[in-house]
């Protein structure tokens, strides 16, 4: 059914339909909306069967999933920002237990100074943490990614981030088509644990793993991930077919192939990249663009594939690594590593700062004249009198 609706509140009501059994809210902008949503659908019962929890901190709301996951329920949160860094330490043992959490992370800039606006910062943080990250390029695919989400944690027993814009899309208000019960029901099978705590037959998770077995552990951890590339397309593909449109899976390519150049791009500035990619095309330049909607496991096959016939890939993304430079950039160069291919890596939009399709377009037709090097950082629409008046060059 299509409907105006913010993307918070679509996105509550497409997890609403998926039937957690437990929810875990703390509130924290951008993603306040979202479990605001959830607790009236709870208070109304039209989310029935649903322990909504109102937990004291982020660590105390993934603690909570980690407990109500264990003992055998579908268990969902939602966080931000310093929220997330907060329950980074149960993160890393949502997936090191194997627990299939699913969790909406509205994407906001990490501080100091504070900004409670949208850039990637929070999720690239935390890329290691053994969660699937999954990043939603509008409203639509954010509601689409939540009942996908469900199915591949709980085939794959591993947790899933579905990664939204925050702002940008959280409140954004769209025509969505929201799915009915029957469907989301039929798409997302009751949960059936793989493993359940049972004080009928006492064990023990999560104990102390000495050096004797932890390597183990930790392949056990890294071979499920990279199973889970093949199941991520999978459901994908499943969603497709069952509610007919495209939407998630591993990577999104736009006229891509014949394009010379490609900009990849990861969120919501999707939308821009292939507005450009028209007016360039309109103008006999053979550009294209690639969405990646998993980030990790690292879908290295399909971005290989997507981007091997390129003779300029420009990497845009909403995070870096202070010290480093590109995160999304350095996975892609490594991936084409061998092939012809020039990789440019910039980074915009940070703190909420809109990427432009002018913005873009220069940055594009920079990289095509051979006036932005690779193998260094390039920022996007800086404001040179703002750093000049702060004494940097």
């Amino acid at each position: 059914m299509r409907e105006q609706v913010e993307g918070s509140r679509a996105v509550a009501r497409a997890v609403a339909m998926c039937r957690p059994g437990v929810v875990a809210a703390y509130p924290i902008s951008p993603q306040t909306h979202i479990v605001e949503g959830l607790s009236d659908l709870v208070r109304t019962g039209e989310l029935a069967s649903c322990e909504y929890l109102t937990v004291e901190s982020e660590f105390a709301a993934m603690s909570a999933c980690i407990g109500a996951s264990a003992v055998g329920a579908r268990a969902y949160t939602a966080s931000a920002s310093q929220g997330l860094l907060f329950m980074a330490e149960a993160v890393f043992n949502a997936s090191g237990l194997g627990l299939p959490i699913v969790m909406t992370v509205a994407n906001r800039a990490i501080g100091a100074p504070i900004n409670i606006w949208n850039d990637h910062s929070d999720a690239m943080a935390l890329r290691d943490a053994g969660w699937i990250q999954l990043y939603a390029a509008d409203v639509q695919e954010a509601v689409d990614l939540h009942p996908q989400a469900f199915v591949v944690a709980e085939r794959t027993s591993l947790p899933v981030m579905v990664c939204m814009d925050g702002f940008v899309l959280t409140h954004a208000v769209e025509e969505v088509d929201l799915p009915e019960q029957e469907q989301v029901d039929a798409f997302v099978p009751p949960f059936v644990p793989q493993q359940l705590l049972d004080p009928a037959n006492p064990v023990t998770i999560g104990a102390m793993v000495g050096p004797e077995a932890f390597t183990e552990v930790r392949y056990l951890m890294q071979q499920r991930m990279d199973a889970a590339i093949g199941t991520v397309a999978a459901v994908a593909e499943d969603f497709r077919r069952d509610f007919g449109r495209p939407s998630g899976g591993l990577v999104r390519g736009y006229r891509t192939d014949d394009a010379e150049t490609v900009l990849v791009t990861i969120g919501s500035v999707a939308g821009a990249a292939t507005e450009v990619v028209d007016e360039l095309r309109a103008e006999g330049i053979a550009a294209g663009s690639l969405t990646l909607t998993c980030f990790r496991p690292w879908p290295a096959e399909a971005v290989r594939e997507a981007l091997g016939g390129a003779r300029r890939v420009v990497v845009l993304e909403r995070a870096f690594s202070v010290g480093r430079g590109s995160i999304v950039g350095q996975d892609v160069r490594d991936t084409l590593h061998g092939l012809p291919a020039t990789v440019v890596e910039a980074v915009g939009g940070l703190g909420g700062r809109p990427v432009r399709r002018a913005d873009v377009r220069r940055l594009v037709e920079g990289v095509n004249a051979d006036l932005l090097a690779p193998g260094r950082l390039h920022f996007l629409d800086l404001d040179h009198a703002l750093l000049a008046s702060a004494g940097a060059s």
